[in-house]
């Protein structure tokens, strides 16, 4: 079932985080299902720019749309990932997306409330909910790339002005990740304190952690022993992301543990057996790993075993 992205934060607010996972094809698709009905838990399901055009728009829709047959027991959104104006308005129209997400981060203050406006605006005359972003998350996702002497925290006393001016249903903020598999090197983590302050001055408002993979160090490890060349990459303890749910942070966007995931496998499958050129055998072993991987996130982030609160909340 698919349902409005505010229905699932306002069951989830300073209870848990709900996990918005990107998806890019079929066995994704169907493993990223089968994680979350095992794990008993709601989940957004994200589609980026990249996604979109990797094969064609229509085609993960249809997917999309054929697991909701084969899991109706599933309560999921579906969601538009770092989206441009022309990107928002495609996906609006369509009818089809739960939200959409705005990233005019990169503009100046009165820059990105002005396409953050026009995009809520279209949205909310067709009920579609808007994320938008304020602050410059630092690394490397798809087209996103910001360096990070150009990353800046969210300045927790602008928000007030942007969430009223522009109307917008959540908010990602900036509070110390990054996109991509290298975010953090020695000791650095969240920014609790950002979190904190922007929770005092937005009480009851969702709040969106982008770059929140955790890189798994067995799965970079195993990569690399089978002939990748990931080194020094590292993510978001998952302790400090279990306290972000409890905070006020209400979606966290996962794509590169995914990836991580889907490169571990089908090094190994192949590695292991050089004779073996069909590809599924490969994609049966990914769908099972990464199915394994969303139902342990979803304990980290608090979401296991919600699925029937919300199911009553929406009827």
């Amino acid at each position: 079932m698919i349902v409005s992205t505010k229905v699932l934060f306002e069951q989830a607010y300073k209870k848990y985080a709900v996990g918005a996972y990107n998806i890019n094809n079929a066995e994704q698709v169907m493993a990223l299902f089968r994680g979350n009905i095992n794990s008993k838990a709601p989940f957004i399901l994200q589609l980026s720019k990249g996604a979109r055009s990797y094969t064609d728009k229509r085609l993960l829709e249809a997917m999309i749309r054929a697991a909701d047959e084969i899991f109706p027991e599933a309560i999921f959104a579906v969601h538009l990932d770092h989206g441009d104006e022309e990107n928002c308005y495609d996906c609006i129209d369509s009818g089809f997306y739960s939200s959409v997400m705005i990233d005019a981060s990169g503009e100046e203050f009165e820059e990105n409330i002005a396409i953050t406006k026009r995009v809520v605006d279209r949205a909310h005359e067709k009920g579609v909910a808007v994320e938008a972003e304020l602050g410059k998350l630092g690394g490397v996702e798809e087209h996103v790339s910001v360096s990070e002497a150009d990353a800046k925290l969210t300045d927790p006393e602008q928000v007030e002005e942007f969430v009223k001016r522009t109307g917008c249903d959540s908010l990602a903020c900036a509070i110390g990740t990054s996109h991509g598999a290298y975010k953090f090197s020695g000791s650095q983590g969240l920014h609790f304190e950002v979190i904190e302050k922007i929770a005092e001055l937005l009480p009851g408002f969702p709040l969106v952690m982008h770059g929140s993979s955790s890189v798994p160090q067995d799965e970079v490890e195993r990569i690399n022993a089978a002939g990748g060349e990931l080194k020094g990459a590292k993510g978001v303890d998952e302790d400090e992301i279990h306290k972000a749910g409890k905070m006020g942070v209400t979606k966290v966007n996962i794509d590169t543990d995914g990836r991580l995931v889907w490169c571990r496998v089908h090094r190994e499958h192949f590695r292991d057996h050089p004779e073996v050129f069909d590809l599924r055998p490969a994609g049966k072993v990914f769908m099972g790993e990464y199915a394994k991987y969303i139902e342990h996130k979803n304990e980290v982030l608090g979401s296991a075993g919600r699925l029937e609160e919300v199911r009553a909340a929406v009827k």
